[in-house]
């Protein structure tokens, strides 16, 4: 169906500006044509017939700028190549490149300045055509899969892909850098026989949709369980914040479901492409601590999810018998009515009327769940090593249920 819009929206143009057009991907694939045409150089016959453009003629083409372009280029014809002159008229939508339009000039007398002067009026149908073309399956094109392989093999430590990954334009000059991980947590527990490629591209296109236009981030990548991000250092809360909202939209469109919560964990800055991996796992530790401590709020920094860091660093299984106070508690608390006051307390820095206003208690019922507490455990919660070592217990509690994905 979006490919007959596609069609319809390439013909208008075509009747608009009578002549002939083309329609690809980034790649140089053919994605439409009109069946509009007064005359068909070689190339344009060729290029119809193959749906691929030739590396000879890529070659002249990007030789006179359109990869770089945001307005529309003038090709020079080529005589040798059996090319007529033609506009190329880059696709953007918020400064993505999404495709190209090319209007073939009718012969060697039919000058460009023509073509460019027509644009102008035909421009809504165009910028019609690059927000369908954004749409579909930009995300699954062949030169954007292999540019966030390398930049996902760069943030898993290849050596290879960290050095191709110092020439690319998007890090130019643009360091430190942060990684950013978003995660939605699912409803219920994935099934097993999920397919892992399907699900990469549905990150994928929900990192790419997501991020298109915000300009502190640079480049995002998709994989089975999380998108992943490569920001500026000083990106901000807004941005972020627009971030997760269209995330969270996309996945409603294009999974067809309500979305689940959705996280975002940033890795401190990182100053070097080599530093990327150790960022990668500063942002996955950071997603995971949110997921299962969601008082940390959304979008979380590494530098603020505490002993989280620790547990990450070390991967803590958090055994059962890790703490005997903790372990005693624990087997008194059968309604659930010690711990969350407790673990509240120590985040709250031992407020008691804020743990009462959070989880609607009295006051004094707090103080009643402190002094059973005491009792069980024979010793004050709130003494120095004791409230420590229960602090930590209660956190490497919630650590054991994070999300699995370090090797993702």
């Amino acid at each position: 169906m979006q490919n007959q819009v596609i069609e319809d929206v390439v013909e208008s143009i075509a009747r608009g500006l009578e002549r002939g057009l083309s329609l690809e991907d980034p790649d140089g694939v053919l994605l439409a044509y009109s069946s509009h045409q007064t005359s068909a150089d070689r190339v344009r016959v060729n290029f119809l017939l193959s749906k691929k453009v030739p590396a000879d003629v890529s070659e002249w083409q990007l030789r006179h700028g359109i990869g770089q372009a945001v307005r529309p280029v003038a090709v020079p014809a080529n005589e040798e190549l059996g090319m007529l002159g033609r506009v190329c008229v880059p696709l953007l939508v918020r400064g993505f490149r999404v495709g190209y339009l090319w209007v073939q000039q009718q012969s060697n007398e039919d000058p460009a300045e023509g073509i460019l002067a027509a644009l102008p009026a035909v421009r809504p149908a165009i910028d019609r055509l690059a927000e369908l073309l954004l749409e579909t399956d930009t995300a699954s094109s062949e030169r954007r899969t292999q540019r966030e392989a390398t930049f996902l093999a760069a943030c898993h430590g290849v050596a290879t892909a960290v050095e191709e990954l110092r020439g690319w334009r998007e890090l130019a000059g643009n360091g430190p850098w942060r990684v950013a991980v978003v995660h939605e947590l699912p409803e219920a527990a994935p099934s097993g026989d999920a397919d892992p490629n399907e699900a990469a591209l549905l990150q994928r296109t929900l990192a790419l949709q997501a991020t298109v236009g915000v300009a502190p981030v640079l480049f995002s990548a998709g994989a089975a369980e999380f998108s992943v991000l490569l920001c500026h250092a000083e990106v901000g809360r807004n941005a972020l914040h627009q971030v997760l909202d269209r995330y969270r939209a996309e996945v409603a469109k294009r999974a067809g479901r309500l979305a689940g919560r959705s996280v975002l964990g940033l890795s401190e800055p990182a100053a070097d492409p080599r530093a990327l991996a150790g960022a990668l796992l500063q942002a996955q530790h950071t997603v995971q601590a949110v997921a299962v401590d969601p008082q940390l709020g959304v979008p979380c920094s590494y530098a603020d999810i505490g002993v989280y860091q620790f547990l990450g660093a070390v991967g803590w299984q958090a055994p059962a018998l890790g703490s005997i106070h903790f372990a005693e508690l624990s087997e008194a608390d059968r309604l659930g009515e010690l711990l969350p006051v407790l673990e509240l307390l120590y985040d709250k820095n031992g407020s008691v009327q804020d743990v009462a206003t959070q989880l609607h208690l009295h006051r004094s019922s707090v103080y009643n769940r402190l002094t059973r507490i005491r009792s069980i455990i024979g010793v004050d919660p709130l003494a120095g090593m004791v409230r420590l070592e229960l602090h930590l217990a209660l956190k490497a509690d919630r650590w054991r249920s994070r999300p699995r994905f370090e090797r993702a």
